[in-house]
């Protein structure tokens, strides 16, 4: 099958001068530095920001970075643009979360988040471009994908663990730390990484709850005291060194953040 990144300008999301028809392409999406982690965190960016504008919940937007990730564990990124592939995954997760959404809506949700200095795409020609382009592009993130675009998340689980851990915290420590809201936030953030790929969902969800506790010099009452760690007891197949590691992995994707 032909690869969307063998694209003519119209099919090109991002495209932004003459001289990216002969330039490397590869180097469309390192203005900064020569590093993939960092092409994805920006596209992973994007690719929530457009989520936001187009009022997708947290679950399919996190479906939609894994999708991307997932494609890109297995392909390499100077083969194709990393912008069509992410705004082929919000459309695809839309509908493997049943979110469905317009192509048409995406498409242009999705340019206007790139280009927001530029006027909306009013041309019929380069609608039915981008929109055959991103058809073509889930037909291949589907292959590459073996067809098995679901994969487990962490947000059911980490829901359960926070409306258990209020009920053993004290209420008014619990009400005065936003240690929800860090973990949610934290959880959505973890998705500009790989992290998201490389560990079972409850662990993710122990682990970031493990760090919001900490973030606050927040400890579990009776923690001293009981025969069973706190976490063990959300998940008892993980250590506390994986917990760590996993934090540490959260903690990279931050510091990606740091280098745009």
């Amino acid at each position: 099958m032909a690869a969307p990144s063998r694209r003519k300008d119209h099919h090109t999301l991002m495209s932004d001068s003459k001289t990216a028809r002969t330039e490397d392409p590869s180097r469309r999406w390192r203005s900064h530095h020569d590093d993939e982690e960092l092409v994805h965190f920006r596209i992973v960016r994007f690719m929530i920001e457009s989520g936001i504008k187009l009022r997708m919940t947290s679950v399919p937007m996190a479906t939609a970075a894994i999708i991307y990730h997932r494609f890109f564990s297995v392909c390499r990124l100077h083969d194709y643009d990393p912008y069509l592939i992410g705004m082929t995954a919000i459309s695809l997760a839309s509908k493997v979360e049943e979110e469905h959404l317009k192509i048409r809506d995406v498409i242009n949700v999705c340019y206007r988040t790139r280009h927001k200095a530029k006027l909306p795409l009013e041309s019929q020609t380069e609608l039915a471009d981008l929109r055959q382009a991103m058809a073509s592009c889930e037909l291949l993130i589907m292959r590459v994908l073996g067809f098995n675009v679901t994969k487990e998340l962490p947000h059911k689980y980490l829901l359960h663990y926070l409306k258990t851990l209020g009920d053993w915290m004290d209420a008014s420590v619990w009400n005065r730390t936003p240690i929800r809201d860090t973990a949610w936030a934290m959880l959505r953030d973890l998705y500009h990484g790989k992290v998201c790929l490389q560990h079972k969902a409850q662990h993710i969800a122990v682990a970031v709850l493990y760090f919001s506790l900490l973030c606050y010099g927040i400890e579990v009452p009776l923690t001293n005291q009981a025969e069973t760690e706190w976490w063990k007891v959300f998940s008892d197949d993980i250590s506390e060194e994986q917990i760590k590691n996993i934090i540490e992995q959260i903690m990279d994707v931050y510091d990606l953040e740091k280098r745009l």
